[in-house]
């Protein structure tokens, strides 16, 4: 291990509970062993998440939230002991490994509630309302401190007034809850939360509390809730049980549904760094023990859950002033990096690293750390796409049914909490597979064939690995898709697969392979209109094989449209986008964290969009197109065609013949995450049927 690291791996304490070192790994969402929402019980299958993280040298588990009472049917959950039997037998592994699990509580959402469309007439207000409660949306779940507070996904739907007497019931709820966790076995609780933006953090803000109670008002009003409830543990569950705090020490928001942006002025809604100092002394007199920190809310999500965009510790500074107002330890989250958190740890600025979704990405992520193998750790892309995939097609998750979404998983690591789907087992009968196409898809055949015993062959007819993910991974901000293509090669390199470059297949008949697996790709796409010629494609640009000026219109506000706008900000150019939807960035399964940050980017930057906008043609002056405000042109010194991509069709001819296998875009224009999982289960299904 690197003398610089060492500091990850000293021993500390929450209250009088010894933590073997400073690694905590995060609670999120698909991580719970207890679900207690639409959907009650144990987790079944989770407990095989934490045997490949155990041993792995993380020194804190925090598993995803238990709420404490349930969205249909109004169960209480510490009236259910029979949910917290089959938790003991891995929170005993745990302890064997050496390391410490909490279990989080959650008071809830509040107005961040998502809302399955499903559910959404009866929660607006009106007779469908009346007639719902408690059997499909009980008022624990739809209820925040004022009254009538918009909801984050669909403003148009306002919230009940959260009762002096639900907080009563509350706090008794809590205290229960921890019980139940503490007879489980686990060495503390953690309160969900003071945080993001979430029921707790709702009261505590100024924005969203405007009560005339004795929950609110004044700071120690706005906060008693949260100071009731650790109270109230303490007196259940004895002094020294400890009670961690998730907690946000900015909320970074500029207003309901807008956030703040690293580096910009703004006035804060939320809380503020003068009273976040005065909030943590408060929090910790009430009895907290440690402090689990971040920034942010869901009106500024993606300080919670940072996107690609996101400066790589972001919250640290703000974590390491806050511990000067607090004599318990911190941990700080936020796309934490080995080097700079124990930098941190060693000056005495933060006490621990919090780790989420590097984690899901690759179980043994600390303990590479450790041996002096930072270059095999899989690098998380910091996507959210199989993790937290809440997003609808205009930017919200309005059309999104959470209780159906798939969480907690991993785009690059398939394996993560489908441990009971999948197998890594050698194959039956080992075959000869040749892959046609070195991009990510390619490369992760050859290495999941490879490592399961078949002889393999990868085909790439140019000089570099990647495919069109080197133009996505090209941007000065996706500093981790580089690590990714360089992990790519090496893991490639050292599975024993032949690769042979400068290589074009043009006859998949002439292999000599028991299964052929193409993996060739897709090409842009270019629009039919007079003038095409002028603009270049996306890929072109990336790849530097075009340069631009400064005035630049990019056609196509998707994902990669606006990403590219973006970089052309903070190279001093003035880009504009068209787009022909009413919104950027809305495409189905892109996280709300990604997208909007990428969006309020955009309007930092001062980039302009046109949206709901059509090309008419591409001249020597510029873009012209119809709009919104009618016919006009748009100035262009340079124009930049991201309008999508077609799928590679070659080999299109062989499709459905025997043993011949197509993946990735070259059969449907997808996403990382559908090539990644259909080269896995390809492999999967060659391997042991």
């Amino acid at each position: 291990m690197e003398a610089k690291y060492e500091p990850l791996f000293q021993p500390w304490k929450i209250g009088k509970v010894e933590i073997k070192n400073r690694v905590v790994m995060l609670p999120m969402e698909g991580t719970n062993m207890i679900q207690w929402e639409a959907k009650t019980g144990f987790v079944k299958g989770i407990e095989e998440l934490y045997r490949d993280r155990k041993d792995q040298d993380v020194g804190l588990f925090i598993p995803g939230l238990i709420p404490l009472v349930s969205i249909v049917g109004q169960k209480w959950v510490y009236q259910h002991p029979e949910v917290f039997e089959p938790v003991k037998p891995i929170v005993r592994e745990i302890h064997d490994s050496g390391a410490k699990i909490f279990f989080q509580i959650s008071a809830g959402s509040g107005r961040s509630m998502l809302l399955p469309p499903l559910l959404r007439p009866f929660v607006k207000k009106g007779p469908l309302k009346a007639l719902s409660s408690p059997f499909l949306m009980t008022k624990w779940w739809w209820s925040a401190p004022d009254d009538d507070e918009p909801n984050v996904w669909d403003p148009e739907v306002k919230m009940d007034h959260f009762t002096e007497k639900m907080i009563r019931r509350f706090v008794y709820a809590f205290g229960q809850t921890a019980k139940r966790c503490q007879e489980a076995g686990v060495d503390g609780v953690e309160i969900h939360a003071v945080h993001e933006g979430y029921l707790l953090d709702q009261f505590a803000m100024p924005y969203t509390n405007h009560r005339q109670d004795q929950y609110g008002g004044s700071l120690e009003n706005r906060l008693r809730f949260a100071c009731e409830i650790v109270r109230e543990i303490k007196k259940v569950c004895g002094a020294d049980f400890p009670v961690s705090l998730r907690y946000s020490v900015c909320s970074m928001t500029r207003g309901f549904n807008q956030g703040a942006v690293p580096g910009e002025a703004f006035t804060e809604v939320g809380r503020t760094m003068a009273e976040s100092e005065q909030a943590i002394r408060i929090l910790e007199k009430a009895g907290y023990d440690m402090f689990n920190c971040d920034n942010g809310t869901y009106d500024a999500w993606y300080w919670a859950h940072p996107p690609v965009y996101a400066p790589l510790n972001m919250n640290l500074e703000y974590v390491a002033h806050i511990k000067k107002f607090t004599t318990k330890p911190v941990v700080c989250a936020g796309r934490m990096q080995p080097d700079a958190a124990a930098e941190a740890i060693a000056a005495g600025r933060i006490d621990a690293m919090g780790v989420g979704r590097q984690l899901l990405c690759d179980p043994a992520y600390i303990t590479k750390i450790k041996e002096g193998r930072l270059e095999d750790v899989r690098p998380c892309i910091a996507c959210h796409g199989a993790c937290l995939p809440f997003n609808g097609l205009n930017g919200k998750g309005t059309d999104i049914d959470p209780m159906h979404v798939e969480m907690g998983r991993c785009v690059l690591n398939p394996w993560t909490n489908n441990e009971k789907k999948y197998s890594k087992a050698p194959a039956k009968a080992p075959k000869r597979i040749v892959v046609v196409g070195g991009g990510i898809g390619g490369m992760e055949c050859a290495i999941q064939a490879a490592f399961r015993g078949h002889k393999v062959d990868l085909y790439e007819k140019s000089d570099r690995l990647g495919g069109v993910f080197n133009a996505a991974a090209a941007m000065s901000f996706k500093e981790k898709d580089k690590e990714l293509l360089k992990w790519y090669e090496r893991q490639l390199r050292n599975s024993g697969a032949a690769v042979r470059m400068n290589t074009e297949i043009d006859d998949l008949d002439q292999l000599d392979a028991d299964a052929v697996v193409v993996a060739t790709g897709a090409k842009p796409k270019s629009l039919p209109v007079p003038g095409a010629e002028r603009a270049i494609s996306a890929t072109a640009f990336l790849n530097g094989e075009a340069s631009v000026g400064d005035r630049v219109v990019v056609i196509g506000g998707g994902l990669t449209g606006c990403e590219i706008a973006y970089e052309l900000a903070l190279q001093g150019k003035h880009p504009a986008v068209v787009e022909m939807t009413p919104h950027l960035v809305g495409a189905r399964g892109i996280c709300m964290a990604n997208s909007s940050m990428l969006r309020e980017l955009l309007r930092f930057h001062q980039v302009p969009a046109y949206l709901s906008a059509t090309v008419h043609s591409i001249t020597d002056e510029g873009v012209l197109i119809d709009g919104l405000e009618g016919q006009q042109t748009i100035p262009a010194d340079s124009v930049i065609l991201s309008v999508g991509y077609t799928p590679d069709t070659r080999f299109a001819a062989q499709k459905g013949q025997p043993n011949v296998y197509f993946i990735g875009d070259c059969d449907k224009v997808g996403s990382l995450k559908t090539v990644v999982k259909q080269a896995y289960e390809l492999v999967q299904q060659i391997s042991y049927r």
